[in-house]
């Protein structure tokens, strides 16, 4: 199911010679399955009775291999939202400059991605603008601590048959920053898509959105290559974190906790913290250690 329409569906279709897209509603059959978690998301892998030419009804959900969810706002129990069904990765765009990378927004990405269990890979764009030695001089840190990093630029065509190969044949979660150039590298990798400025909205853009509901862009390259737009996914912020748990989600951090003398410390103020014997050894990166702490205090 490639975009969700109130109680309609946009499903991709691609079964005997059906490539087709169709306008499809939930069967009363499989409503009568609903509970309060999400029943049919954008992701998701559907049957479909074919209804007309470009009609249907979803009558079958696969089972889900992973989810970007959250808890459902203004529910007393706990309920799934599902926001994005079986992503396989994120590509986090940020900008070597113009706009100026700040690390932290990062920092919040990745924690958001761990805390998920959704694969990240760091895209550094704009690498014109700055130069590889300037730019790794930001970035490097990451790839020391296990992402990978791409470096890139549209006006030289480094890094895009990189990206080319990361997006074929799986879906895709781009995000990133206001004007880090997301639009520009898709177009980069695939000429003839023609993407507008700015068409992949922002994952933790400020403004509120109207919709918290994911869309599916294809590309065509590989069978199964999409690219999800998923407004609202800045409500996930860090909300269903508990601040004991913060720390696990801090790749850098989380092989040293076991090591604390106290279960759920905080590694703020705590005698024998492990993380912080870490970060006075070096072993932990001064920068990383204090964007845990400001996103422990909830700050931007």
């Amino acid at each position: 199911m490639t975009r969700a329409r109130g109680h309609h569906y946009d499903v991709q279709t691609d079964t005997a010679g059906d490539n087709r897209i169709r306008l499809c509603e939930v069967r009363g059959r499989l409503l009568q399955e609903r509970t309060k978690d999400t029943l049919v998301a954008v992701g998701d892998r559907v049957g479909v009775l074919p209804n007309g030419e470009n009609k249907g009804s979803i009558d079958r959900v696969e089972p889900r291999h992973r989810v970007l969810s959250r808890q459902r706002p203004g529910m007393d129990s706990p309920a799934e939202d599902v926001i994005l069904a079986n992503p396989d990765q994120a590509l986090v765009v940020f900008a070597a400059a113009q706009p100026e990378p700040h690390l932290r927004m990062l920092d919040r990405f990745l924690v958001i991605t761990e805390f998920n269990e959704l694969p990240a890979v760091v895209c550094v764009n704009k690498l014109d603008l700055v130069g590889l030695e300037q730019a790794k001089a930001l970035f490097g840190p990451y790839e020391a601590i296990g992402y990978r990093v791409i470096y890139a630029s549209t006006q030289t065509g480094q890094g895009i048959d990189e990206l080319h190969a990361l997006l074929s044949d799986c879906i895709t979660v781009v995000t990133g920053p206001s004007g880090v150039g997301k639009s520009s590298l898709l177009n980069a990798v695939h000429p003839n898509l023609h993407l507008e400025t700015g068409a992949l909205r922002d994952f933790m853009g400020k403004g509120k959105h109207t919709t918290r509901g994911a869309q599916l862009f294809a590309l065509p390259f590989g069978e199964q290559t999409f690219v999800a737009d998923t407004p609202g996914i800045r409500e996930l912020g860090l909300y269903d974190i508990e601040p004991t748990e913060l720390s696990y989600y801090f790749i850098d951090m989380k092989d040293y906790i076991p090591d604390c003398r106290f279960p759920g410390c905080t590694h703020t103020h705590e005698p024998d913290c492990a993380v912080r014997a870490a970060v006075e050894a070096g072993k932990i990166q001064p920068e990383r250690y204090d964007s845990y702490l400001r996103l422990l205090k909830g700050e931007e």
